[in-house]
């Protein structure tokens, strides 16, 4: 491959640039995203606490929009240099501290120009033109400064397909992921927030229906019929699961809520913070787990240090099951569910670690609800650093049977628990997935892998 290189700015037919002035915005309409959405980890932009516009303002307001097949970079703040593919069709639009950018498509394969954005030269390229502000600022005048490689079409053509691939294959696992945390948590509202089997028995009683058989055909989604076509074993777990609601709800401080449950909270089922490094038990090396990469219940990155040179708040020993939520800024939803051996944690996180391990998913899905992340969001205090304090996340609220908690809690630990462990082999195949693409991209870009020999790959 040859070294030419050519400017982004001799790259692009045209940019779409909203900025200079804030755009009004609307409970519900078109998506307008931010550069929170904006990741070098996802291939397309998120839709993380999205903001909306009306119909008038997306037609009217904006200069222009993103097409299918251009290239969002993020030009300032934190993460400045952020890039992501603009899908087809395209359901979202952008106005601040962003821009999208349109290849000449006879000069520059839209998907190579993005793995080339992606790579860590030009990325670091990108750092270095924004040293001059407090806060980075990679800015459009500069976009005749940045270099990237030029190799010939043919080329241009495997290479960004081939990056586009691996991307798309980490794109289709992360989706996965997303469906399997849905059916887990539409459970947990089935049975803990709307209460639908005691629901079921209480108007199969009104009707002179059998109660149980109802609840079991509201637990299990199934016909009578079907329920007929179940095995012995299958039917009389079935049974035992529908046992465990009652048939009659009754009032309380938090509405309607089942007879014989109470109000508690995550004290009763989780220990706080239960072991921390020391000078006298740390191991030689940590692999630490930040506030800053762990969003959404995704661990994006983790960091190898000697324990010696590890920055001071990596203390919190992680284990698998628990449940880790950051306290500073909790809307900011830095909190995961630890499926991997050997992490170390900021001491920025409460770590909830389950008396049971049957109690593992119950824990994360009451302490990471969206309704509870508002309920902590809305306690932090602290001025530049809202802050929650580590019992305020112990004591997320929660209602439970005041008698046989672990009959309801270990079943519903067997319903949910194949999610999470498919959940977590998905996300270590993307792991293995990203260190494949990452190592290649920068050898196939210098040439020093031929780029022949990609043509056939699949990923």
């Amino acid at each position: 491959m040859n070294n030419e290189k050519i400017t982004l700015a001799d790259a692009l037919e045209f940019v779409v640039d909203n900025r200079g002035k804030t755009v009004p915005t609307t409970e519900k309409g078109f998506p307008l995203i931010a550069t929170n959405c904006i990741s070098n980890d996802n291939l397309y932009p998120s839709f993380l606490n999205v903001r909306y516009v009306s119909t008038d303002t997306y037609n009217n307001w904006f200069r222009s929009h993103p097409l299918p097949d251009d290239i969002i970079i993020t030009n300032k703040g934190s993460q400045n240099g952020a890039v992501c593919f603009v899908p087809n069709p395209v359901t979202f639009c952008i106005a601040q501290d962003m821009v999208a950018l349109r290849a000449k498509r006879d000069l520059i394969y839209p998907k190579f120009l993005f793995a080339a954005l992606r790579s860590q030269e030009v990325q670091n390229q990108i750092k270095n033109l924004n040293v001059d502000g407090v806060i980075p600022h990679f800015k459009k005048a500069d976009f005749n400064k940045l270099k990237l490689p030029n190799p010939c079409y043919k080329n241009q053509k495997i290479i960004g397909d081939f990056y586009f691939n691996f991307c798309e294959k980490i794109n289709l696992n992360n989706q996965i992921n997303q469906t399997l945390e849905s059916i887990a948590q539409a459970l947990f509202k089935s049975w803990f927030i709307d209460f639908d089997p005691v629901r079921a028995k209480i108007a199969a009683k009104q009707e002179g229906k059998d109660p149980e058989l109802t609840a079991m055909c509201a637990i299990s989604g199934k016909s009578e019929v079907e329920l007929q076509q179940m095995t012995e074993d299958d039917l009389a777990e079935l049974r035992a699961t529908a046992s465990l609601f009652p048939d009659e709800l009754m009032e309380s401080e938090l509405g309607e809520v089942p007879k014989g449950w109470f109000k508690t909270d995550l004290s009763i089922l989780a220990d706080l913070n239960v072991q921390s490094w020391t000078k006298k038990n740390c191991p030689e090396k940590v692999t630490y787990v930040d506030l800053s990469n762990t969003k959404w219940g995704t661990i994006q990155q983790t960091e190898e240090f000697i324990f010696e040179k590890a920055p001071s708040r990596a203390r919190r020993v992680l284990k698998i099951g628990d449940t880790i939520f950051g306290t500073v800024r909790p809307a900011n939803g830095s909190y995961a569910f630890i499926q991997r051996e050997n992490l170390t944690g900021s001491t920025g996180f409460a770590v909830l670690s389950p008396k049971h391990k049957n109690y593992a998913e119950f824990i994360y899905i009451v302490a990471t609800d969206k309704e509870n992340i508002k309920r902590l969001a809305h306690l932090a205090d602290g001025g530049a650093y809202p802050a929650v304090s580590y019992d305020t996340v112990l004591n997320t609220p929660c209602i439970l049977p005041i008698e046989n908690k672990d009959g309801i809690l270990n079943l519903f630990h067997k319903n949910v628990k194949e999610f999470y462990l498919l959940s977590a082999s998905k996300f270590e195949e993307n792991n293995i997935l990203a260190s494949i693409r990452d190592t290649l991209l920068p050898k196939l870009l210098s040439g020093e892998i031929d780029v022949s020999l990609l043509n056939r790959a699949q990923v």
